[in-house]
Formats: C-alpha cells, sequence, structure tokens
C-alpha cells in the first residue's frame, strides 16, 4: 500500500484541519465595474442596446448578486449608459441591499405585477430597442418579455456574457486556486483515511465535512465516490459500495470560495494493481498530458480534444466515443459556474486566449470492469497551460 493510502485515521485528520491560513481577496469595486464596461463593449460589438442578466452565475459576475433563479423575476438590465437596473420583487430589496456590489437603480415589483413590463418600460426611457438575453435565463422570461417586445428584437447574449467571464482576471484566478488547493487537501486526507470496508457513503460525508473545516463557502458543492465496477460510470451509480483489496477507487469533488469552483478527480488503486488496470491509469495520465501540451492562445477547443484522442487511439482504444475509451469531452470551463465556456470538445472552434479555464479529464472506461478519471484545472497564459493543480503521478501514489 502507498505511504499516501489509508495512513490515517479520520478523527486526526478532521483535528488537524483548519480555516484557510491565507484566503483570497474578494472581486473588487473597480473590477465589477470593469466588467460592465466589458459587457457594454460587446453589446456595442453585436449592435444590441440592452443587456438582461438573470439570477444565478452571470448576475454574480456582474452586480455580486449570489443568488440562484426562481420563478420570480430577478436581474440586472444594462444599457449603453446610465447605471444597470435591478429587477427584483419588491419584499426582496433589503436583502438585495445586503449583496449588491455595484452603483445600481432598482424597478420592484409586487407580486400582482408583471416584472417583465418592468424591463420594456425601462429599455423605453433609455431608448433602447433591442435585447439581448441571458442564455441561462428560463424559457418563462423569454416569453414574459415576448408579452412586451418585437420577438425579432430579442437574441442571444451568450457572445457577450461568455465574452466577460471566459477570460478570467487575476483576482478569479486567486480565488480559483485557493478552491482548488482547498479540494486538493481534502482529496489527499480522503485517501489516507481509506481503508477495507469503508462505505463511499462515509467518505462522501468526511469530504463535505473536511471542506466546511478549511473555510469553502458551503461545505463540497458535489461529491461523487465510487469503487470498484461502478468507476466505469462517469457520474457514478446509486447504492453504497464497500471498499475491498485491489480495487479502483474514484473521487471527484470540489468546492467554491467566493463562489469560484474546483473541481478535481482522483483515481488510485487500494492495494495492489493489476496489469489492465495500470495500463488503463497510464493511457490516461498519458492523454491528459497531451491535452495539457496542445494548450496554447490561438488553438481551437476541440484540438485539445483531438490530442487526448489520439493518444487513446493509437493504444487501439474508442475511436470517437466508441468504448473502452473516452465517451465524453475532454473538459470544461469553469469559473462561477462549474461548467461553462469554453468547453474541449469536437466541432468548438473557439480559440483559447489567455485567461480562460478548463479541466482536464479524458476518462478512460472499460465497460462493466472499472474506468479511470483524472481531472485537474488549468489556465491558459501567453506561453500555454498552467495547471491548477499538480496531476498524479502514478496509480498508488496519487499525489505529487
Amino acid at each position: 500500500m502507498s505511504a499516501q493510502i489509508g495512513h490515517l485515521d479520520r478523527e486526526s485528520a478532521l483535528a488537524g484541519l483548519r480555516p484557510w491560513a491565507q484566503p483570497a481577496p474578494p472581486i473588487s469595486g473597480d473590477e465589477y465595474q470593469a466588467r460592465i464596461e466589458r459587457a457594454r463593449a460587446l453589446m456595442r460589438a453585436q449592435g444590441v442596446d440592452a443587456l438582461l442578466v438573470g439570477a444565478g452565475a452571470s448576475l454574480r459576475y456582474f452586480a455580486g448578486v449570489p443568488w440562484g433563479a426562481s420563478e420570480r423575476l430577478v436581474a440586472m438590465l444594462l444599457t449603453a449608459s446610465g447605471d444597470p437596473l435591478l429587477v427584483c420583487p419588491a419584499f426582496e430589496e433589503g436583502s438585495l441591499d445586503a449583496v449588491l456590489r455595484v452603483p445600481a437603480g432598482k424597478r420592484l415589483w409586487e407580486e400582482h405585477e408583471d416584472p417583465h413590463a418592468l424591463v420594456a418600460q425601462a429599455m423605453a426611457e433609455r431608448g433602447a430597442r433591442s435585447l439581448a438575453l441571458d442564455p441561462a435565463a428560463a424559457f418563462a422570461v423569454h416569453t414574459g418579455l415576448r408579452a412586451h417586445l418585437d420577438a425579432s428584437a430579442i437574441v442571444d447574449a451568450a457572445a457577450i456574457i461568455d465574452g466577460c467571464r471566459a477570460r478570467k482576471s487575476p483576482a478569479e484566478l486567486a480565488l480559483m486556486q485557493q478552491a482548488c488547493d482547498m479540494t486538493l487537501q481534502v482529496q489527499r486526507l480522503a485517501a489516507g483515511i481509506a481503508r477495507e470496508g469503508i462505505g463511499t457513503d462515509e467518505l462522501v460525508r468526511f469530504i463535505d465535512q473536511a471542506h466546511r473545516a478549511l473555510g469553502a463557502d458551503d461545505g463540497s458543492t458535489f461529491c461523487i465516490v465510487q469503487f470498484g465496477h461502478a468507476t466505469a460510470y462517469p457520474h457514478g451509480i446509486p447504492g453504497v459500495q464497500h471498499l475491498r483489496e485491489g480495487d479502483l477507487v474514484l473521487i471527484d469533488t470540489g468546492c467554491t470560495v467566493q463562489g469560484y469552483h474546483a473541481d478535481i478527480t482522483r483515481t488510485w488503486v487500494f492495494g495492489r494493481a493489476s496489469d489492465e488496470q495500470k495500463r488503463i491509469w497510464d493511457l490516461e495520465h498519458a492523454a491528459q498530458a497531451a491535452a495539457f501540451a496542445a494548450v496554447r492562445p490561438g488553438v481551437a477547443c476541440e484540438d485539445v480534444d483531438a490530442a487526448a484522442r489520439r493518444v487513446l487511439e493509437a493504444a487501439g482504444l474508442g475511436p470517437d466515443y466508441r468504448l473502452p475509451g473516452l465517451p465524453h469531452r475532454t473538459g470544461h470551463g469553469c469559473g462561477l459556474a462549474i461548467h461553462e465556456a469554453p468547453y474541449l470538445v469536437r466541432g468548438n472552434r473557439s480559440a483559447l486566449e489567455p485567461g480562460m479555464c478548463a479541466s482536464n479529464e479524458p476518462m478512460i472506461v472499460v465497460p462493466g470492469r472499472f474506468g479511470v478519471r483524472l481531472e485537474d484545472h488549468f489556465h491558459v497564459t501567453e506561453e500555454g497551460a498552467r495547471w491548477f493543480t499538480p496531476p498524479s503521478p502514478a496509480i498508488d501514489r496519487p499525489f505529487a
């Protein structure tokens, strides 16, 4: 057994955890203002007069409001000039004031009123005729707006929102780095407390407790723990498994720091690896390295995916999404949403740019037997890719 696996007891592992000693600073007011001006520049380039951003990750990005979407419209209307306007239920005004991070006007609505009418009215007051709508908005928002605006005046805001959010600032990268460092420490401890007979449910609870002890926003944002044959399912299967000698262990988890996500997967063997387990793990490691090496500014996202697949296909896996092989894209962007642009997938010709962040996880699935996923995130620099976390070096040594 590796010195990194099974050498800790649960109580001592948790007892040694403390809130993060040097937390990354929050996003500044100046940065929020710069984001708004960047959005306005992209609005001009797209030829639209207004942008409507609904509750969710993008509203947090532009205004600091960390609310999720519900049936009640909460949104920011941005026009070519003037402060943004926040459309919000009147009874939520005090709560909105407590989290809002930019100077903004408010358009408040009572429960019996139509908030979409307020959007149209505010657009008319500011001379805005066309509206770019947040692609994450519910269809009901589009329907509500069409009651007051011509359907042809409502366009997709994806190019504006992704054009702002996809390239991370140094402050965003620092928050993501802290989240990744926290989750990697939790992954180390989870491997450390592994023992024969431990249940996946016990590890899930431990991972959440450890994230909380380190000061993550709200414990684990998600947690997948799978043993043995269950590792062949990319997002797991229901039920509790108990660890046995020779099992592969797949742990995929993350946390957030001020809303910014970490998402790290480790796959390692409990005990001695079989020749086949080691062969597939080594191929996964090589595919992850090939994808990383392909990253540089100007490279198309799909070319990174292709680099990983060439390694697997040369070894007789695949091709394409066939199994044994890689059943999904090589990676996804990450930031205020755990999955966001850019996506490293065939057909995506978008060029990588400095500041973009993505996962690198070209998982290999051997149906009915096991799967191996190694997931680390990188950000694009002028020279190429830079890891947030060092990749695993070996099947029995998951941490560098």
